[in-house]
């Protein structure tokens, strides 16, 4: 018969063993610098708590909208630090700091964001920039082609664009200059102000801020040249301790997840690209879409740029041989890509 102290003994241990079997919640956070109104703070909130519901909550992770852990520019090594265990940005705030992956901000004809998501995470897969070895990638994904648009002179012609200013950061800053534009860099939050009170003619940026960031209230034309099509290329990453310490069936969920969102982040991108041109119409804007001849005049004018990225790339160990070899993929992966678009039906934002 077993004593009293047994029995109670027992049933610490059984108690032990049980609440052993039941994992403690994984604590995470993640930040992103977009308001929580835009898509993608949606997106990356989903992308949350789609990791929560498919852990069955054993990871619970706080999502940080507005840039409240760390501003655009700050994302990466933020993460990297630990000032947050997930961050999502853009390589333009960091010019320099990713020159492999900035290949794909290049003025390469990116058709749309559908387009350009894929053909930035196709990218990253094949070549693997050790760029993002300090961290954890989780995903890519790109807006659409920033395409001109200007508050008083509308661009028919690579002649308009003389003595206009336009909003332009990163590679694309480049593309507005050899254009013949002025580029002024500025973050996107202080760009409308900018536009309204004339600090700035104009923006270079994708359809999608026309109404997420309000400026087709003020801007009068755009100009299509996506045939140009440079865009700004997003990724979200997470820090490399943290995913260590995962363990294996939750990091298998995290790629799931993250496979799932290369297609969510690139059907957001383009519907907000539309939802941004419907916006733009609405308050008496108009598009302005370029000849077959003028759009090939606009081609060569930014040929340059990609002739000084090949040089500036040549300064860390890779050939013009091999910086051609890698546009070639991208545009071939770009005119597949924009073939299934075509196929699925998915309609071209800027389309009349």
């Amino acid at each position: 018969m077993k004593t009293l102290s047994t029995i109670f003994l027992s049933i610490i241990l059984i108690i032990g063993f049980s609440a052993g079997a039941v994992s403690a919640k994984i604590k995470l956070t993640y930040n992103n610098y977009f308001p929580p109104t835009h898509m993608t703070s949606k997106m990356s909130e989903q992308w949350c708590k789609e990791i929560e519901k498919r852990t069955n909550g054993e990871v619970k992770i706080q999502h940080f909208a507005g840039g409240q852990l760390l501003q655009a520019d700050k994302v990466f090594e933020g993460v990297v630090q630990g000032i947050a265990d997930i961050g999502f940005s853009n390589l333009a705030y960091t010019r320099g700091r990713f020159p492999e992956m900035e290949i794909c901000d290049l003025p390469l004809g990116m058709p749309s964001g559908w387009v350009s998501s894929h053909v930035a995470d196709a990218f990253y897969h094949k070549y693997q920039p050790k760029e993002f070895d300090k961290a954890k990638m989780l995903y890519f994904s790109a807006c659409g082609p920033n395409l001109i648009s200007t508050t008083v002179k509308p661009v028919r012609t690579l002649e308009d664009l003389k003595g206009q200013t336009l909003r332009a950061t990163g590679r694309i800053a480049d593309t507005a200059a050899a254009l013949g534009a002025t580029a002024r860099p500025m973050g996107i939050g202080e760009t409308y102000e900018a536009v309204k009170r004339n600090v700035i003619s104009g923006v270079m940026l994708p359809l999608e801020t026309m109404k997420g960031f309000r400026l087709g209230e003020l801007l009068k034309y755009c100009t299509a040249n996506w045939q140009v099509g440079n865009v700004y290329t997003f990724y979200a990453v997470m820090n490399k301790r943290k995913w260590d310490s995962l363990p294996e069936n939750i990091q298998k969920v995290f790629e799931e997840v993250n496979a799932e969102y290369v297609e969510k982040m690139a059907e957001g991108w383009n519907q907000i690209d539309i939802a941004g041109a419907e916006f733009f119409k609405s308050k008496g804007g108009k598009v302005i879409q370029l000849s077959d001849e003028e759009a090939l005049k606009w081609n060569q004018a930014v040929k340059p740029v990609i002739d000084t990225y090949i040089q500036e790339m040549s300064k860390v160990g890779l050939s013009a041989d091999e910086i051609n070899s890698r546009i070639a993929f991208i545009k071939e992966t770009r005119n597949e890509f924009a073939k299934t678009q075509a196929a699925k039906g998915i309609p071209m934002p800027y389309a009349e």
